[in-house]
């Protein structure tokens, strides 16, 4: 039998104070700091390739760290999920914000509690401690849009997918991509506002079906969260438009490899989601021994990273091209 803390606890009725075991056994056996890490939604692959880097790194950070995804991408459901977090009195809540002003009140009592909070996606979350990014929104941004242009031929009209008009960082991406695109590629255009769809598979397909009836000469989509470019790239296949409008966009390599290989999706970008949740772990790790991110310190599977306090960001630049030459390798590793 294997002998715990729990066990040895259960043995003696579950009422000895650590005390009357002179401490040796208990503090041997001392529980590890946890961890709650808070996801915009469960059950999509990205994410659970993001819950595999937080299991990989858990024993190797002594933290017991784990992932809470809501069924839906709802603020509501992140802040019930974080205030279990605060009653569970966990050292670290992680939080990946599907709305950052929403979750400010409840962001606040966790530290008001002491629980330290570390963002990804979130850089304008307010009542974090720290925030980490895979890349910058600027460049995440123009390498979309520069694969856009050139499958476009730098001109016509597209559309736009966000995951949802609240969620912060892809909104950023799109600002950048679109702002670039007005500077850059005059003779391309946007139509109309963008679309909050993109972590859902079936208003992804709904709203591509609309749009293609709505705009016949649309020429492009660019699409920033992981179901947009699946939900897109099913209707452009079923159509058989996928020659005559470029589809482009981040998503999990599984879930897309054969629309990339068959020329549905023209490409897009992501960062590993297996390796932000090991970066969630060791980050945290940090935070619940009271430590701060040190400027060139080095993350698992991104190398040495920029730390800037005054942001409360911690920065890296880890891309991965979603073409036919890379998907194979990532679909390999698991994503």
């Amino acid at each position: 039998m294997h002998i715990t803390r729990r066990t040895v606890l259960a043995g003696l009725g579950g009422a000895v104070a650590a005390g009357t075991l002179g401490g040796t056994l208990l503090s041997a056996q001392a529980a590890d700091p946890q961890a709650g890490i808070v996801v915009k939604i469960g059950g999509i692959p990205w994410f659970n390739a993001m819950e595999v880097g937080i299991k990989k790194a858990a024993p190797e950070f002594k933290m017991d760290a784990w992932m809470v995804g809501p069924t839906q991408a709802d603020a509501a459901q992140q802040v019930r999920a974080i205030e279990d977090l605060i009653a569970r009195k966990v050292a670290v809540i992680g939080i990946v914000p599907n709305d950052s002003a929403a979750l400010e009140p409840v962001l606040g009592r966790a530290r008001a509690a002491g629980i330290k909070v570390l963002a990804h996606e979130g850089p304008d979350q307010k009542e974090m401690d720290w925030d980490f990014e895979l890349t910058t929104t600027e460049g995440y941004g123009k390498e979309h849009m520069d694969l856009l242009a050139k499958e476009m031929g730098e001109e016509g009209e597209y559309i736009v997918y966000v995951g949802s008009l609240t969620v912060p960082l892809h909104n950023a991406w799109a600002d950048a991509a679109i702002a670039y695109q007005k500077e850059k590629y005059p003779k391309m255009k946007m139509l109309g506002d963008r679309f909050g769809v993109a972590e859902s598979l079936d208003e992804s397909i709904k709203t591509t079906q609309d749009q293609l009836r709505a705009n016949p000469d649309l020429k492009g989509i660019l699409t920033f969260g992981s179901q947009g470019p699946i939900g897109a790239a099913r209707v452009l296949d079923d159509r058989g438009k996928a020659k005559t409008i470029a589809l482009v966009g981040g998503f999990s390599p599984g879930q897309g490899v054969k629309y990339v290989k068959s020329g549905v999706i023209r490409g897009g970008f992501i960062w590993n989601p297996m390796t932000a949740g090991e970066i969630f772990v060791q980050v945290a790790s940090m935070l619940a021994a009271g430590k701060e991110p040190t400027d060139n310190m080095e993350l698992t599977g991104v190398g040495p990273v920029r730390v800037y306090p005054d942001k409360k960001l911690i920065q890296a630049q880890k891309l991965e091209s979603l073409d036919k030459e890379n998907i194979d390798r990532l679909v390999e590793l698991g994503l």
